[in-house]
Protein backbone atom coordinates (compact mmCIF):
# COMPACT_ATOMS: atom_id res chain seq x y z
CA UNK A 1 0.00 0.00 0.00
CA UNK A 2 1.32 3.40 -0.95
CA UNK A 3 0.59 6.45 1.13
CA UNK A 4 0.69 9.81 -0.51
CA UNK A 5 1.10 12.73 1.86
CA UNK A 6 -0.14 16.02 0.58
CA UNK A 7 0.06 19.46 2.14
CA UNK A 8 -3.24 21.29 1.86
CA UNK A 9 -3.14 24.86 0.67
CA UNK A 10 -2.95 27.53 3.39
CA UNK A 11 -6.49 28.73 3.26
CA UNK A 12 -5.82 31.13 6.13
CA UNK A 13 -3.52 33.26 3.98
CA UNK A 14 -6.33 33.67 1.46
CA UNK A 15 -8.50 35.20 4.16
CA UNK A 16 -6.39 38.35 3.96
CA UNK A 17 -6.64 38.73 0.20
CA UNK A 18 -8.48 41.87 -0.83
CA UNK A 19 -8.90 43.16 2.71
CA UNK A 20 -7.95 46.79 3.35
CA UNK A 21 -5.50 48.26 5.80
CA UNK A 22 -7.60 49.88 8.50
CA UNK A 23 -6.46 53.31 9.70
CA UNK A 24 -7.90 54.64 12.94
CA UNK A 25 -8.18 58.42 12.93
CA UNK A 26 -8.37 61.02 10.14
CA UNK A 27 -5.84 63.53 11.46
CA UNK A 28 -2.67 64.62 9.64
CA UNK A 29 -0.80 61.37 10.31
CA UNK A 30 -3.79 59.15 9.54
CA UNK A 31 -4.40 60.83 6.19
CA UNK A 32 -0.68 60.68 5.42
CA UNK A 33 -0.71 56.95 6.18
CA UNK A 34 -3.53 56.47 3.69
CA UNK A 35 -1.69 58.49 1.04
CA UNK A 36 1.46 56.39 1.39
CA UNK A 37 -0.46 53.11 1.37
CA UNK A 38 -2.41 54.10 -1.73
CA UNK A 39 0.83 54.99 -3.51
CA UNK A 40 1.94 51.44 -2.74
CA UNK A 41 -1.23 50.05 -4.30
CA UNK A 42 -2.75 48.85 -1.04
CA UNK A 43 -6.47 49.30 -0.31
CA UNK A 44 -7.26 51.36 2.78
CA UNK A 45 -10.19 52.42 4.91
CA UNK A 46 -10.09 55.23 7.47
CA UNK A 47 -12.38 55.21 10.50
CA UNK A 48 -12.93 58.66 12.00
CA UNK A 49 -15.00 59.13 15.13
CA UNK A 50 -15.73 62.76 14.34
CA UNK A 51 -17.99 64.15 11.68
CA UNK A 52 -15.07 65.59 9.69
CA UNK A 53 -11.32 65.29 9.36
CA UNK A 54 -9.00 66.78 11.96
CA UNK A 55 -11.47 66.68 14.83
CA UNK A 56 -8.83 67.22 17.50
CA UNK A 57 -7.05 69.87 15.45
CA UNK A 58 -10.31 71.79 15.23
CA UNK A 59 -10.54 71.75 19.03
CA UNK A 60 -7.45 73.96 19.22
CA UNK A 61 -7.95 75.56 15.83
CA UNK A 62 -7.57 79.11 17.20
CA UNK A 63 -3.92 78.31 17.95
CA UNK A 64 -1.07 79.22 15.60
CA UNK A 65 1.57 76.58 14.90
CA UNK A 66 5.30 76.99 15.37
CA UNK A 67 5.92 75.07 12.17
CA UNK A 68 5.58 76.87 8.83
CA UNK A 69 3.56 75.29 6.07
CA UNK A 70 6.54 73.65 4.41
CA UNK A 71 6.92 71.34 7.43
CA UNK A 72 3.32 70.30 8.05
CA UNK A 73 2.48 68.85 4.62
CA UNK A 74 3.29 65.19 4.00
CA UNK A 75 4.93 64.57 0.60
CA UNK A 76 2.65 61.68 -0.41
CA UNK A 77 -0.37 63.74 0.61
CA UNK A 78 0.91 66.63 -1.48
CA UNK A 79 1.21 64.33 -4.48
CA UNK A 80 -2.48 63.47 -4.09
CA UNK A 81 -3.45 67.13 -3.82
CA UNK A 82 -1.51 68.62 -6.71
CA UNK A 83 -3.53 67.04 -9.57
CA UNK A 84 -6.71 68.60 -8.10
CA UNK A 85 -5.40 72.13 -8.69
CA UNK A 86 -4.61 72.62 -5.02
CA UNK A 87 -1.98 75.28 -4.40
CA UNK A 88 0.42 74.94 -1.54
CA UNK A 89 0.31 77.88 0.91
CA UNK A 90 3.31 80.18 1.25
CA UNK A 91 6.00 77.88 2.61
CA UNK A 92 7.27 80.17 5.37
CA UNK A 93 3.90 81.29 6.77
CA UNK A 94 2.61 79.88 10.05
CA UNK A 95 -0.87 78.34 9.92
CA UNK A 96 -3.39 78.16 12.72
CA UNK A 97 -5.07 74.86 13.49
CA UNK A 98 -8.11 76.03 11.53
CA UNK A 99 -5.83 76.89 8.60
CA UNK A 100 -4.32 73.43 8.78
CA UNK A 101 -7.75 71.84 8.49
CA UNK A 102 -9.31 74.19 5.94
CA UNK A 103 -6.31 74.58 3.63
CA UNK A 104 -4.74 71.13 3.87
CA UNK A 105 -6.65 68.37 5.65
CA UNK A 106 -10.12 69.06 4.24
CA UNK A 107 -8.93 69.31 0.60
CA UNK A 108 -6.83 66.19 1.11
CA UNK A 109 -9.81 64.27 2.45
CA UNK A 110 -11.84 65.41 -0.55
CA UNK A 111 -9.42 64.02 -3.16
CA UNK A 112 -10.85 61.28 -5.39
CA UNK A 113 -8.54 58.76 -3.77
CA UNK A 114 -9.36 59.48 -0.11
CA UNK A 115 -12.97 60.67 -0.16
CA UNK A 116 -14.43 57.18 -0.81
CA UNK A 117 -12.39 55.47 1.92
CA UNK A 118 -13.08 57.73 4.93
CA UNK A 119 -15.97 56.70 7.17
CA UNK A 120 -16.99 59.55 9.46
CA UNK A 121 -18.93 59.19 12.68
CA UNK A 122 -17.36 55.77 13.13
CA UNK A 123 -15.65 55.03 16.42
CA UNK A 124 -13.43 51.98 16.75
CA UNK A 125 -14.42 50.44 20.07
CA UNK A 126 -12.16 47.35 19.95
CA UNK A 127 -9.56 45.62 17.80
CA UNK A 128 -8.96 41.86 17.82
CA UNK A 129 -8.44 38.95 15.43
CA UNK A 130 -11.33 37.17 13.76
CA UNK A 131 -12.19 34.23 16.04
CA UNK A 132 -9.09 34.80 18.18
CA UNK A 133 -8.52 36.60 21.45
CA UNK A 134 -5.00 37.53 22.48
CA UNK A 135 -4.30 34.12 24.03
CA UNK A 136 -4.43 32.13 20.77
CA UNK A 137 -1.29 31.87 18.68
CA UNK A 138 -1.68 29.30 15.88
CA UNK A 139 -2.20 30.98 12.52
CA UNK A 140 -2.49 34.41 14.10
CA UNK A 141 -0.55 36.30 11.42
CA UNK A 142 -2.79 34.86 8.68
CA UNK A 143 -6.03 35.68 10.46
CA UNK A 144 -7.84 38.94 9.61
CA UNK A 145 -8.09 41.67 12.18
CA UNK A 146 -11.57 42.25 13.55
CA UNK A 147 -12.61 45.81 14.35
CA UNK A 148 -15.77 46.55 16.27
CA UNK A 149 -17.22 49.83 15.07
CA UNK A 150 -19.84 52.05 16.67
CA UNK A 151 -21.96 54.37 14.55
CA UNK A 152 -25.34 56.04 14.91
CA UNK A 153 -26.82 52.78 13.61
CA UNK A 154 -25.25 50.73 16.39
CA UNK A 155 -22.27 48.37 16.56
CA UNK A 156 -20.98 46.11 13.82
CA UNK A 157 -17.76 44.25 12.99
CA UNK A 158 -15.42 44.58 9.99
CA UNK A 159 -12.19 42.86 8.99
CA UNK A 160 -8.82 44.17 7.82
CA UNK A 161 -5.45 42.76 6.76
CA UNK A 162 -3.51 45.24 8.94
CA UNK A 163 -4.26 48.06 11.37
CA UNK A 164 -2.54 51.43 11.84
CA UNK A 165 -3.76 53.26 14.94
CA UNK A 166 -3.26 57.04 14.54
CA UNK A 167 -6.03 58.02 16.94
CA UNK A 168 -3.79 60.31 18.97
CA UNK A 169 -4.01 61.25 22.64
CA UNK A 170 -5.86 64.56 22.68
CA UNK A 171 -9.01 63.07 24.19
CA UNK A 172 -7.05 61.38 27.02
CA UNK A 173 -5.61 64.11 29.26
CA UNK A 174 -3.48 63.23 32.24
CA UNK A 175 -5.30 63.69 35.55
CA UNK A 176 -4.50 66.71 37.69
CA UNK A 177 -3.17 64.75 40.65
CA UNK A 178 0.54 63.99 41.03
CA UNK A 179 -0.32 60.33 41.57
CA UNK A 180 -1.84 60.10 38.10
CA UNK A 181 -5.34 59.35 39.41
CA UNK A 182 -8.49 61.26 38.57
CA UNK A 183 -9.81 63.59 41.30
CA UNK A 184 -12.24 61.85 43.64
CA UNK A 185 -15.15 64.16 42.77
CA UNK A 186 -16.78 65.21 39.51
CA UNK A 187 -15.53 68.74 38.79
CA UNK A 188 -17.78 69.47 35.82
CA UNK A 189 -16.94 72.66 33.96
CA UNK A 190 -14.66 73.87 36.75
CA UNK A 191 -11.84 72.17 34.78
CA UNK A 192 -11.21 73.05 31.14
CA UNK A 193 -9.06 71.34 28.52
CA UNK A 194 -5.57 72.48 27.57
CA UNK A 195 -5.37 75.48 25.24
CA UNK A 196 -8.78 77.06 25.81
CA UNK A 197 -9.70 79.90 23.47
CA UNK A 198 -9.10 82.48 26.20
CA UNK A 199 -9.80 85.59 24.16
CA UNK A 200 -12.49 84.01 22.02
CA UNK A 201 -15.03 81.25 22.57
CA UNK A 202 -13.95 80.55 26.17
CA UNK A 203 -13.62 84.15 27.32
CA UNK A 204 -16.84 84.12 29.38
CA UNK A 205 -15.66 81.09 31.36
CA UNK A 206 -12.44 82.80 32.39
CA UNK A 207 -12.97 86.57 32.48
CA UNK A 208 -13.08 87.98 36.01
CA UNK A 209 -12.24 84.57 37.47
CA UNK A 210 -9.41 83.22 39.58
CA UNK A 211 -7.80 80.76 37.17
CA UNK A 212 -5.19 78.12 37.99
CA UNK A 213 -3.13 76.75 35.09
CA UNK A 214 -1.53 73.39 35.92
CA UNK A 215 1.43 72.24 33.82
CA UNK A 216 4.98 73.21 32.92
CA UNK A 217 5.00 72.98 29.13
CA UNK A 218 4.30 75.19 26.16
CA UNK A 219 0.54 74.71 26.28
CA UNK A 220 0.55 76.07 29.85
CA UNK A 221 2.70 79.01 28.78
CA UNK A 222 0.41 79.83 25.88
CA UNK A 223 -2.62 79.90 28.16
CA UNK A 224 -0.85 82.00 30.79
CA UNK A 225 0.11 84.60 28.20
CA UNK A 226 -3.47 84.81 26.97
CA UNK A 227 -4.87 85.00 30.49
CA UNK A 228 -2.49 87.85 31.34
CA UNK A 229 -3.78 89.67 28.27
CA UNK A 230 -7.38 88.98 29.31
CA UNK A 231 -6.69 90.38 32.78
CA UNK A 232 -5.88 93.78 31.25
CA UNK A 233 -9.47 94.18 30.03
CA UNK A 234 -11.39 91.95 32.45
CA UNK A 235 -11.06 93.24 36.03
CA UNK A 236 -10.88 90.52 38.66
CA UNK A 237 -9.06 88.04 36.45
CA UNK A 238 -6.40 86.47 38.67
CA UNK A 239 -3.85 84.13 37.09
CA UNK A 240 -2.04 81.37 39.02
CA UNK A 241 0.42 78.83 37.65
CA UNK A 242 1.11 75.48 39.38
CA UNK A 243 4.11 73.32 38.46
CA UNK A 244 5.26 70.12 40.10
CA UNK A 245 9.00 70.85 40.04
CA UNK A 246 11.00 73.70 41.53
CA UNK A 247 11.71 75.07 38.06
CA UNK A 248 10.47 74.93 34.48
CA UNK A 249 13.40 73.80 32.35
CA UNK A 250 11.29 73.53 29.22
CA UNK A 251 10.30 77.16 29.57
CA UNK A 252 13.55 78.62 30.81
CA UNK A 253 13.67 82.38 30.33
CA UNK A 254 17.16 82.13 28.86
CA UNK A 255 16.90 78.64 27.36
CA UNK A 256 18.94 78.14 24.22
CA UNK A 257 16.42 77.42 21.50
CA UNK A 258 17.29 77.10 17.86
CA UNK A 259 13.68 78.05 17.11
CA UNK A 260 13.43 81.65 18.21
CA UNK A 261 9.66 82.06 18.29
CA UNK A 262 9.25 79.05 20.54
CA UNK A 263 12.03 80.26 22.81
CA UNK A 264 10.14 83.54 23.16
CA UNK A 265 7.38 81.71 25.05
CA UNK A 266 9.70 81.01 27.97
CA UNK A 267 10.96 84.57 28.12
CA UNK A 268 7.46 85.99 27.95
CA UNK A 269 5.88 83.80 30.62
CA UNK A 270 8.77 84.28 33.03
CA UNK A 271 8.47 88.02 32.51
CA UNK A 272 4.83 87.75 33.55
CA UNK A 273 5.87 85.93 36.73
CA UNK A 274 8.55 88.48 37.56
CA UNK A 275 6.12 91.36 37.05
CA UNK A 276 3.52 89.75 39.31
CA UNK A 277 0.91 89.38 36.57
CA UNK A 278 1.16 85.60 36.98
CA UNK A 279 1.58 84.02 40.42
CA UNK A 280 3.70 80.89 40.16
CA UNK A 281 3.18 78.06 42.66
CA UNK A 282 6.24 75.86 42.24
CA UNK A 283 7.02 72.46 43.81
CA UNK A 284 3.31 71.66 44.17
CA UNK A 285 2.24 68.02 44.21
CA UNK A 286 -1.54 67.91 43.89
CA UNK A 287 -3.21 65.18 45.93
CA UNK A 288 -6.87 65.98 45.24
CA UNK A 289 -9.21 68.51 43.69
CA UNK A 290 -12.73 68.93 45.07
CA UNK A 291 -15.71 71.21 44.43
CA UNK A 292 -16.01 74.02 46.96
CA UNK A 293 -19.35 75.73 46.38
CA UNK A 294 -19.09 77.41 42.99
CA UNK A 295 -15.30 77.11 43.20
CA UNK A 296 -12.81 74.28 43.45
CA UNK A 297 -10.13 73.64 46.07
CA UNK A 298 -6.79 72.06 45.23
CA UNK A 299 -5.00 70.28 48.06
CA UNK A 300 -1.53 68.80 48.14
CA UNK A 301 2.00 69.37 49.30
CA UNK A 302 4.29 72.22 48.41
CA UNK A 303 7.92 71.41 49.05
CA UNK A 304 6.66 68.73 51.43
CA UNK A 305 4.37 70.99 53.48
CA UNK A 306 0.55 70.82 53.28
CA UNK A 307 -0.88 73.33 50.83
CA UNK A 308 -4.31 74.33 49.54
CA UNK A 309 -5.60 76.91 47.10
CA UNK A 310 -9.15 77.74 46.03
CA UNK A 311 -9.91 78.97 42.51
CA UNK A 312 -12.83 79.38 40.12
CA UNK A 313 -11.44 77.47 37.13
CA UNK A 314 -8.54 75.09 36.47
CA UNK A 315 -6.88 74.72 33.07
CA UNK A 316 -5.50 71.18 32.82
CA UNK A 317 -2.27 71.45 30.82
CA UNK A 318 -0.62 68.42 32.43
CA UNK A 319 -0.17 66.43 29.25
CA UNK A 320 -1.89 63.42 27.69
CA UNK A 321 -1.67 59.65 27.66
CA UNK A 322 -2.71 56.96 25.16
CA UNK A 323 -6.13 55.34 25.45
CA UNK A 324 -5.37 51.62 25.22
CA UNK A 325 -8.77 50.21 26.18
CA UNK A 326 -9.74 49.33 22.62
CA UNK A 327 -6.52 47.32 22.19
CA UNK A 328 -7.00 44.83 25.04
CA UNK A 329 -7.13 41.84 22.66
CA UNK A 330 -4.07 42.97 20.70
CA UNK A 331 -0.61 41.75 21.69
CA UNK A 332 1.10 45.02 22.48
CA UNK A 333 4.75 45.42 23.38
CA UNK A 334 4.77 48.64 25.38
CA UNK A 335 7.34 50.13 27.70
CA UNK A 336 6.17 49.95 31.30
CA UNK A 337 6.90 53.63 31.96
CA UNK A 338 6.41 55.65 28.77
CA UNK A 339 3.74 53.36 27.24
CA UNK A 340 5.44 53.56 23.85
CA UNK A 341 6.63 50.54 21.84
CA UNK A 342 9.51 48.95 23.75
CA UNK A 343 12.14 49.54 21.06
CA UNK A 344 11.06 53.16 20.68
CA UNK A 345 10.78 54.08 24.36
CA UNK A 346 14.50 54.55 25.12
CA UNK A 347 14.86 56.73 22.02
CA UNK A 348 12.19 59.20 23.17
CA UNK A 349 12.67 59.19 26.95
CA UNK A 350 12.03 62.85 27.84
CA UNK A 351 14.64 62.60 30.59
CA UNK A 352 17.26 62.06 27.90
CA UNK A 353 15.98 63.60 24.68
CA UNK A 354 14.56 66.78 23.28
CA UNK A 355 12.73 66.90 19.93
CA UNK A 356 15.90 67.31 17.94
CA UNK A 357 17.87 64.54 19.61
CA UNK A 358 15.27 61.79 19.04
CA UNK A 359 16.84 59.39 16.50
CA UNK A 360 14.97 58.64 13.28
CA UNK A 361 12.84 55.54 13.58
CA UNK A 362 10.34 53.51 11.62
CA UNK A 363 8.70 50.13 11.41
CA UNK A 364 11.46 48.28 13.28
CA UNK A 365 10.97 50.43 16.38
CA UNK A 366 7.18 50.56 16.04
CA UNK A 367 6.60 46.80 15.75
CA UNK A 368 4.52 44.93 18.33
CA UNK A 369 4.23 41.19 19.00
CA UNK A 370 0.99 41.45 17.01
CA UNK A 371 1.93 41.04 13.32
CA UNK A 372 0.89 43.91 11.04
CA UNK A 373 -0.41 46.09 13.86
CA UNK A 374 1.13 49.53 14.36
CA UNK A 375 0.56 52.60 16.48
CA UNK A 376 1.77 55.77 14.73
CA UNK A 377 1.70 59.49 15.35
CA UNK A 378 1.35 61.02 18.80
CA UNK A 379 -0.09 57.86 20.28
CA UNK A 380 3.09 55.96 19.41
CA UNK A 381 4.98 58.17 21.85
CA UNK A 382 2.73 57.18 24.76
CA UNK A 383 3.31 59.66 27.58
CA UNK A 384 6.55 61.08 26.18
CA UNK A 385 6.21 64.80 25.33
CA UNK A 386 8.59 64.87 22.38
CA UNK A 387 6.58 63.85 19.29
CA UNK A 388 7.46 65.44 15.95
CA UNK A 389 4.99 65.81 13.10
CA UNK A 390 7.58 65.09 10.42
CA UNK A 391 8.52 62.04 12.46
CA UNK A 392 4.92 60.86 12.23
CA UNK A 393 4.99 61.21 8.46
CA UNK A 394 8.21 59.19 8.31
CA UNK A 395 6.67 56.56 10.57
CA UNK A 396 3.76 55.94 8.21
CA UNK A 397 5.99 56.02 5.13
CA UNK A 398 8.01 53.22 6.71
CA UNK A 399 4.90 51.27 7.73
CA UNK A 400 3.42 51.51 4.23
CA UNK A 401 6.65 50.20 2.72
CA UNK A 402 6.66 47.28 5.16
CA UNK A 403 3.05 46.32 4.45
CA UNK A 404 3.77 46.49 0.71
CA UNK A 405 6.65 44.04 1.14
CA UNK A 406 9.41 46.59 0.51
CA UNK A 407 11.30 45.74 3.69
CA UNK A 408 14.49 47.50 2.64
CA UNK A 409 12.71 50.83 2.12
CA UNK A 410 10.81 50.36 5.36
CA UNK A 411 14.07 50.22 7.28
CA UNK A 412 15.82 53.04 5.42
CA UNK A 413 14.68 55.76 7.81
CA UNK A 414 16.23 59.22 7.64
CA UNK A 415 15.14 62.36 9.42
CA UNK A 416 17.16 65.40 10.47
CA UNK A 417 15.60 67.67 13.08
CA UNK A 418 16.81 70.66 15.09
CA UNK A 419 18.63 70.15 18.36
CA UNK A 420 17.01 72.23 21.06
CA UNK A 421 16.86 72.04 24.80
CA UNK A 422 13.25 73.07 25.33
CA UNK A 423 11.24 71.15 22.81
CA UNK A 424 9.17 69.12 25.24
CA UNK A 425 5.60 70.12 25.85
CA UNK A 426 2.56 69.01 27.75
CA UNK A 427 0.07 69.20 24.91
CA UNK A 428 -1.20 65.90 23.56
CA UNK A 429 1.89 64.20 24.89
CA UNK A 430 3.61 65.90 22.04
CA UNK A 431 5.41 68.81 20.64
CA UNK A 432 5.08 68.73 16.90
CA UNK A 433 8.50 70.21 16.35
CA UNK A 434 8.72 69.71 12.65
CA UNK A 435 11.42 72.13 11.55
CA UNK A 436 14.83 70.93 10.41
CA UNK A 437 17.66 73.28 11.26
CA UNK A 438 18.64 75.64 8.47
CA UNK A 439 22.16 74.23 8.36
CA UNK A 440 21.07 70.65 7.86
CA UNK A 441 19.36 68.70 5.13
CA UNK A 442 15.89 67.44 5.97
CA UNK A 443 14.69 63.90 5.55
CA UNK A 444 15.02 62.30 2.17
CA UNK A 445 11.48 61.07 2.71
CA UNK A 446 10.18 64.46 1.63
CA UNK A 447 11.81 65.13 -1.74
CA UNK A 448 8.86 67.01 -3.16
CA UNK A 449 8.90 69.75 -0.56
CA UNK A 450 10.97 72.91 -0.51
CA UNK A 451 12.69 72.31 2.82
CA UNK A 452 14.76 75.48 3.08
CA UNK A 453 14.25 76.75 6.61
CA UNK A 454 12.79 80.25 6.99
CA UNK A 455 14.64 82.97 8.87
CA UNK A 456 12.56 82.28 11.97
CA UNK A 457 11.60 78.65 11.77
CA UNK A 458 9.85 77.31 14.80
CA UNK A 459 8.25 74.17 16.04
CA UNK A 460 4.56 73.80 16.47
CA UNK A 461 3.43 77.25 17.45
CA UNK A 462 4.72 80.75 17.64
CA UNK A 463 3.80 84.11 19.01
CA UNK A 464 3.26 86.57 16.22
CA UNK A 465 4.41 90.17 16.57
CA UNK A 466 2.83 90.36 20.00
CA UNK A 467 3.70 88.02 22.87
CA UNK A 468 0.04 87.49 23.59
CA UNK A 469 -0.59 85.52 20.42
CA UNK A 470 -2.01 82.08 21.15
CA UNK A 471 0.35 79.30 20.27
CA UNK A 472 0.36 75.55 20.38
CA UNK A 473 2.81 72.74 20.41
CA UNK A 474 0.34 70.23 19.03
CA UNK A 475 0.12 69.71 15.31
CA UNK A 476 -1.67 66.45 14.87
CA UNK A 477 -4.81 64.45 15.48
Amino acid sequence: MTLTLTVPPRADADRLTGLPVAIIGAGPVGLAAAAHLLERGLPVVIYEAGTAVGTSVRAWGHTRLFSPWQYVIDPAAQRLLEPTGWESPRASSLPTGHDLVDTYLAPLAATPQLAPVIQYGTRVEAVSRQGMDRTRSTGRADTPFLLRLHTDDGAHDVTARAVVDTSGTYTSPNPLTAAGLAPAADLGDRVVHALPDVLGADRAKLAGKRVLVVGAGHSAANTLIKLASLAKTAPGTDVLWAVRNAGTARLGADAADGLAARGQLGSTVHGLVESGRVQQIASLEIDDVRPDGDQVTVTGRRAGAPFAVTVDVIVNATGFRPDLDMLREIRLGLDDIVEAPRALAPLIDPNLHSCGSVPPHGVAELAHPEPNFFIAGMKSYGRAPTFLLLTGYEQVRSIAAELAGDHAAARLVELVLPETGVCSTDLGGSSCCTTPSSAESPTTAAPSLDMTAPEVASCCAAPESTPTTDSSSCCAN
